[in-house]
């Protein structure tokens, strides 16, 4: 059976108080429409101007919760994510005080995306960051939540930001209480692995999910299967990568992602700002080591196809 979950049924919360906007059987589907992070703050029309007054608390907002019939904690919730694609627009942006370097960027900047131009979003004529959609928060209610914050995320799912929840992909979540009460939101057109700047390219979207129910399957937390290659869109040509060493894998994380904003200013003339918000729209970051008497070598990957000839 289909489900058309209502548009206007958000919460901003984990809640095992929140009532279930509908129930479904195993094997159902729900097609939806999610909000884009802010809950319409922001829009097309919007400037930098409008960070300053965004109100916090309807940050996050989540469609639903949906109740599966039969659900109960020490079983697992398999999402499969049939269809995903924008309303034609998204935007990223500087937050300050967040992303992985905010003494760096301390002033707030957005980026509007017209994504009306095919399955790619452009930065500038000749930079193309292929379309890649997901959910950035999908999960189901944490055991004992009360009011509890969507960000950050935890072993029931919720704002993972995993840019592989992408439409092919099965999400396998753990089921904390009775019906699971799965909900989403946090749309996102793309995203590097890292999302530096604490911002994907944030975008209203529609969705299709099927819910299997796995009873007596316990996972200890989520777990996903993706369709096929992880990065077909950008492997048509190199990529650069940065590195940062030391025995912190935060700061090698900050140190990879300096040299890589000073890498993409300098080779292509991007502003700091932009070649911030480019990296945490593509650039995939990695543990490339771990083992070694406790030097630690963490990886920036830049896909080189995105700049057009």
């Amino acid at each position: 059976m289909t489900h058309y979950f209502p548009d206007d049924r958000v919460h901003f919360t984990w809640d095992a108080g929140h009532e279930p906007v509908t129930t479904i059987e195993s094997g159902d589907t729900v097609v939806m429409t999610t909000r884009d992070v802010s809950d319409n703050q922001i829009t097309p029309e919007s400037d930098a101007s409008v960070i300053a007054t965004l109100d916090w608390d309807r940050v996050y907002p989540l469609a639903g919760p949906i109740a599966v019939d039969g659900a109960q904690p020490g079983d697992t919730l398999a999402v499969q994510i049939l269809d995903l694609h924008t309303q034609g627009w998204g935007w990223t942006a500087v937050l300050p005080g967040l992303g992985l370097l905010p003494d760096d960027f301390p002033d707030a900047y957005l980026r509007i995306f017209d994504l009306t131009l095919g399955d790619v979003a452009y930065m500038r004529d000749d930079v193309a960051i292929p379309l890649e959609p997901f959910l950035g928060t999908m999960g189901v209610c944490p055991a004992g939540a009360s009011a509890q914050p969507v960000m950050p995320p935890g072993n029931f799912g919720g704002n993972m930001d995993t840019r592989q929840l992408v439409r092919g992909t099965t999400l396998y979540l753990p089921v904390q209480v009775e019906g699971a009460l799965f909900s989403c939101g946090d749309a996102q057109g793309c995203q590097g692995d890292g999302e530096v700047c604490v911002t994907g390219l944030e975008a209203p979207m529609f969705a299709s999910l099927r819910f299997t129910l796995e009873k007596g399957r316990t996972i200890p937390s989520p777990q996903y299967r993706t369709a096929g290659p992880l990065t077909p869109r950008v492997d048509s040509a190199g990529f650069y990568g940065t590195t940062g060493v030391g025995p912190d894998l935060y700061a090698g994380a900050q140190n990879e992602v300096r040299a890589m904003i000073d890498q993409i200013t300098a080779d292509y003339g991007l502003s700091r700002e932009d070649a911030y918000l480019l990296a945490s729209l593509t650039v995939d970051l990695k543990i490339s080591e771990i083992v070694d008497a406790g030097q630690y070598i963490v990886s920036a990957v830049l896909p080189e196809s995105i700049f057009l000839d």
